[in-house]
C-alpha cells in the first residue's frame, strides 16, 4: 500500500507535507533561533534579520515560538488518533465475534459517544482534571473513537461472511488466528483512511483547545494560543495570524489527501488503478519503436 501511495502525485506530496510536520517536534527547538521565551522591549516588531516572522507584544521571537509550539500540536494530534484507534478498532472487530451481548452493549456505547460533543466535553474533563492537554486528548480520542469503531466493523462483517473465513472457523481457527489471518488485512486499508482523517481532526481540536487557553499553561508555545495572542494586536501586525493559521490549514488538508490516496490505490478501486497503470505501460512499450538491426 506504501508502494502504491507514493506512486501518486497527491501522496508524495501527503507524504512530503506531513513528514516535515513531524520532524518539527525533534527539530524545532534546535532549529529555533532564539529562546522561544524570552522577552525582550523589541515588542511587535516587523520581520527583519534578527526576527524572521518578527516579535509578539512581549517581545519574543514568533519563529522560535512557533517552531517549539509544534511539539504540542503534533504530539496531541497523535495522541488523540492513537487513542481513538486503540479504544475503536478492537471491540470493533470483537463485536462480530463475541456474541450478541458484546456487540449491543458496544453499539450502545458508541450511540452514546456520537452524541457527546467532544470539544465541549473535553473543556469539561479539563476543568474537572485540571489544565493539561494530554487528558483532554485521551478523553477526545475516545470520544471520536466511534468513527474507527464503525469503520472496523463494517469491513470485519463484510470479511466474516466470506467462505474462507467460515471454513476456517469450521476447521477449529481461532478467533486471533482468523483476525490475524483472514481479517486484518481487510480492515486495514479502511482503518488506515481513518487514520489519516483523525489526525488531521486531532490537529483542528488541539488548535481549538489552545486557542482558547485550554489544556497548555502559558508561557507555552502553541499554534492555536499564537494565533488567539495574534488576533488581539491586528491595528499594528495585520499579517501576524497568517502563519500559524496556515501551519495548522496546510497540515489538515495534507491529512486529507493522504486519506484520499490511501483511499485510491486500495480495496477495488487501488486494483483498478494498478491495472490501468500496467496497460498504459503495456501500450507505451508497444509503442517503442524496435532497434536497429533487431527485435523489441
Amino acid at each position: 500500500m506504501v508502494r502504491r501511495v507514493l506512486a501518486l502525485p497527491s501522496g508524495r506530496i501527503a507524504v512530503a507535507v506531513l513528514t516535515v510536520i513531524a520532524l518539527l517536534p525533534a527539530l524545532g527547538p534546535l532549529l529555533a533561533p532564539q529562546d522561544p521565551l524570552a522577552t525582550s522591549d523589541n515588542t511587535l516588531a516587523a520581520a527583519s534579520g534578527a526576527h524572521w516572522l518578527g516579535t509578539d507584544y512581549l517581545g519574543r521571537d514568533v519563529l522560535s515560538r512557533l517552531l517549539d509550539g509544534s511539539r504540542i500540536s503534533v504530539l496531541g494530534s497523535l495522541e488523540v488518533a492513537l487513542t481513538a484507534l486503540v479504544v475503536g478498532v478492537v471491540p470493533g472487530i470483537l463485536s462480530v465475534y463475541l456474541g450478541r451481548t458484546f456487540e449491543w452493549i458496544t453499539l450502545r456505547l458508541t450511540d452514546t459517544l456520537v452524541a457527546l460533543p467532544f470539544l465541549l466535553f473535553a473543556v469539561a474533563v479539563v476543568a474537572l482534571l485540571g489544565n493539561g492537554i494530554t487528558q483532554a486528548m485521551l478523553v477526545t480520542g475516545a470520544l471520536v473513537s466511534p468513527l474507527f469503531y464503525r469503520v472496523s466493523r463494517a469491513a470485519t462483517l463484510a470479511v466474516a461472511r466470506s467462505q474462507y473465513v467460515e471454513a476456517a472457523l469450521i476447521a477449529g481457527a481461532s478467533i486471533g488466528w482468523v483476525v490475524r489471518r483472514h481479517v486484518w488485512a481487510k480492515v486495514l486499508p479502511p482503518i488506515a483512511i481513518a487514520l489519516a482523517q483523525t489526525i488531521g481532526v486531532g490537529f483542528v481540536i488541539v488548535s481549538s483547545l489552545t486557542f482558547l487557553g485550554i489544556g497548555v499553561q502559558p508561557p507555552a508555545p502553541t499554534w492555536g494560543g499564537l494565533l488567539a495572542s495574534d488576533l488581539g494586536y491586528l491595528s499594528q501586525r495585520p499579517w501576524a495570524p497568517f502563519t500559524p493559521a496556515l501551519l495548522i490549514v496546510i497540515t489538515v488538508w495534507a491529512c486529507n489527501i493522504l486519506a484520499d490516496a490511501i483511499r485510491d490505490v486500495s480495496g477495488e478501486a487501488g486494483r483498478a488503478l494498478l491495472n490501468s497503470r500496467r496497460a498504459r505501460a503495456n501500450r507505451l512499450d508497444e509503442a517503442r519503436p524496435a532497434p536497429a538491426g533487431g527485435t523489441r
